[in-house]
């Protein structure tokens, strides 16, 4: 197969991100008034334009780049630097991103004589929000205001738009006099041989009368909440080294995307946002799945996501925002379209497994910790959770949860898939809600169980008891109702008549993650997700090439997403389904080595991996960085050793299963019940994987997990 590297998503663009900011650019560093191009705060553009011109010729960068992930650096040419006598004269704009924007042109001269430059600089912003922006469709729009302050030396554009109070104050500092006209300033510049010459733009978007100050002109982390949770994260996440360059290249760019996405809200300042450049708000599902496969890189972000969706639990009936006492928070943006209710999304909870999704990641926050306070802290939150499902999730109290929608501009689907179109019939059809998906259904099993353990070390044994007779009375349910024996699959749903959904797709991979599929089943399952039409040599399709609704660049129907691969990843090794694991996995890794950086995209494609297709490509609106791609990273490391912190026992069980591909790996730096422990783990020459610690005194158990033993002996 042809050697393939360095694919880009967005291959147009560049971004810059620090908390609700983000710069995205061209390739080049400029910001061109094209596309979804310019500076976003609170999910709106209030830089559109800035065209930079040197004697009215634009320059144009040779060399740009990111910088610690909140800044970029370009250089570009002024002039012919190879003639003599020299006239050599260079232009660098450096960008700083936090609350607001700084940006610093700096014109420097390699030249053996004066040179007399005329700098300009032409701003606009138009307030779009950034799915205005992303999409080039305006919904909104108002009259911008421009007023330029000689004395304060600073261009405030108003946005008038009834409903909005938004404003964007630029203030320019230079070394040479300033004249303001029609938009832009002009600065002449006198540059002595060897000299330099800077002008400084900040760039500080005023909200609601607060103004969002722009970070001083530093390659170092600001010192935001949204800097200091990227040095935290920095400094603790833990790092992999192996003889396998792919799989160390991955974690590491895994690792740095995690310690770079942290959105830096109060209530959890490490909690990240879901992904760039569309994504950048607070998702409640996305935040803490994220977290939760991050746990082997570190826990303090999953106890942030905890801590910042339990603050944002709905309070009221409201239809508008499919809100109700008690049920998880969806999403929660801040641009236009939202603040002037145009769409629901301000704060939106049209999403049934965030619910289940918080209780099963409190018990695994404890598995790892053994944090009794945070439990404790986090228990009311987890008492809202349960109300809610007990009252609204089963409204015709079958047994199982269907979700509906009430928004009239809500999401139709609110299980894992939640596009319009992700939950078809057999023959192509989309499904009308209610509807009662698979892996909701596991979610809340593997909930129950978590919620019983939780309840039962925070002194509720009562309760406990209930949940885990709930537990297993729903397992059982749930197999009768939903395995297809004749497909050696589980239905994708129940419809609103509670007939199965046949459609073949990859929700049986989060089946065997919560451990809900019995042991004789396992394997079968396992087969049917690594199936040819299922399995594309890259990852698990989200629905079968064989369906009529396939579709490779849809974005459920036939797309393969990374962050499937971890928790499916993690349900092979809970039933001890090693070579279908070694597959996906490598699938996985060797897909990352396609990308600039190793760095797995929200989305690829399901086309097959082949000759034909020498790489998959990505769905074309994928983000990039997203956090639970980078997640999924660090998830199938985790499933290639069956890893179970007992942090209460101080203790690990493991069950390291490396495959040829793998023979060696260090972990440095996992932490398990406040102890740090660096795990060496090599494969041997007759296959047999060992396990080495140092650090932090902790016992490191070798045993299979109960599903695994269970399934190997059904197998016998």
């Amino acid at each position: 197969m042809s050697r393939v590297r360095n694919l880009r998503v967005r291959p147009d663009l560049l971004y810059v991100a620090s908390g609700w900011s983000t710069l995205v650019t061209d390739v080049r560093g400029r910001i061109t008034g094209a596309g979804p191009q310019g500076f976003f705060a609170r999910n709106t553009r209030v830089l559109s334009t800035e065209r930079i011109t040197v004697d009215g010729r634009e320059p144009v960068p040779f060399s740009t780049a990111t910088v610690q992930g909140h800044a970029q650096l370009s250089y570009a040419e002024l002039g012919d630097g190879e003639t003599l006598p020299s006239r050599a004269a260079y232009l660098s704009v450096e960008r700083f991103v936090a609350a607001g924007l700084r940006s610093r042109l700096t014109l420097f001269s390699y030249a053996d004589q004066r040179l007399d430059l005329r700098l300009q600089v032409q701003l606009a912003a138009d307030f779009a929000d950034t799915s205005e922006a992303e999409t080039g469709r305006r919904v909104q729009s108002g009259a911008v205001d421009a007023r330029w302050d000689p004395a304060g030396q600073e261009l405030r554009l108003t946005y008038r738009c009834d409903g909005l109070d938004r404003a964007v104050a630029i203030r320019v500092r230079a070394e040479a006099p300033i004249r303001y006209a029609d938009g832009g300033f002009t600065v002449e510049v006198a540059l002595a041989p060897g000299g330099r010459s800077q002008v400084e733009l900040a760039v500080e978007p005023v909200f609601d009368g607060e103004r969002l100050i722009a970070p001083p002109a530093s390659f170092t982390e600001p010192g935001d909440a949204a800097g200091l949770a990227r040095r935290q994260l920095t400094t603790e996440l833990a790092r992999l080294t192996s003889t396998n360059f792919d799989v160390t290249a991955a974690w590491r760019c895994a690792r740095e995307d995690l310690a770079g996405l942290p959105l830096g809200e109060p209530a959890g300042p490490t909690a990240p946002i879901a992904g760039l450049p569309i994504y950048q708000e607070i998702f409640g599902r996305d935040t803490m799945t994220a977290s939760w496969q991050a746990l082997l890189a570190g826990p303090t972000m999953l106890a942030d996501s905890l801590r910042l969706n339990a603050r944002h639990f709905g309070r009221r009936i409201d239809d508008w925002r499919d809100e109700e006492p008690g049920k998880p928070l969806h999403e929660a943006r801040r641009g236009p379209l939202s603040e002037l209710d145009i769409d629901p999304f301000a704060h939106y909870h049209g999403d049934w497994s965030t619910a289940p999704d918080f209780l099963v990641f409190l018990g695994q926050y404890y598995a790892w910790t053994g944090d009794l306070d945070t439990v404790r802290e986090l228990l009311p939150a987890a008492d809202r959770a349960l109300s809610w499902i007990e009252r609204y999730g089963d409204l015709d109290h079958d047994g199982f949860l269907e979700y509906h929608r009430r928004s009239a501009a809500g999401l139709k689907n609110q299980g894992w898939k939640d596009s319009d179109t992700a939950i078809v019939d057999e023959h192509g059809t989309v499904v009308p809600n209610p509807i009662a998906t698979s892996e909701v259904q596991a979610y809340w099993y593997a909930a129950l169980r978590h919620a019983a353990g939780t309840y039962a070390v925070a002194g509720r044994p009562a309760v406990a008891a209930r949940l885990a007779a709930r537990a297993a009375a729903l397992r059982r349910r749930f197999h009768r109702a939903f395995w297809l024996p004749e497909q050696g699959c589980y239905a994708m749903a129940l419809g609103p008549d509670k007939r199965p959904v046949r459609s073949v797709n990859s929700n049986d991979g989060h089946l065997l993650a919560t451990g809900i599929v019995p042991p004789r089943i396992a394997p079968v399952v396992a087969d049917r997700l690594l199936a040819p039409d299922m399995f594309s040599g890259w990852g698990v399709r989200t629905l079968s090439a064989a369906h009529p609704a396939y579709n490779p660049f849809s974005y459920h129907r036939g797309s393969v997403w990374p962050v499937e691969a971890g928790t499916i990843g993690i349900g092979l090794a809970r039933y001890g389904c090693w070579e279908h694991l070694h597959r996906l996995a490598e699938g996985m890794f060797t897909a990352s080595a396609l990308f600039a950086e190793h760095r797995l995209p929200e989305v690829l494609s399901g086309l097959p991996r082949d000759e034909a297709h020498p790489h998959p490509g990505v769905y074309p609106s994928a983000c990039s960085p997203q956090a639970w791609s980078a997640s999924s990273v660090i998830a199938l490391i985790q499933a290639l050793l069956a890893l179970r912190p007992a942090a209460p026992l101080r203790t690990i069980f493991v069950d390291p299963h490396l495959p040829a591909w793998l023979p060696d790996l260090v972990l440095e730096g996992v932490q398990v019940g406040g102890h740090t422990v660096d795990l060496i783990v090599r494969r041997g020459r007759g296959g047999r994987t060992s396990v080495r610690t140092r650090g932090d005194r902790i016992a490191v158990v070798r045993r299979p997990t109960r599903r695994a033993i269970a399934t190997r002996r059904h197998r016998r």
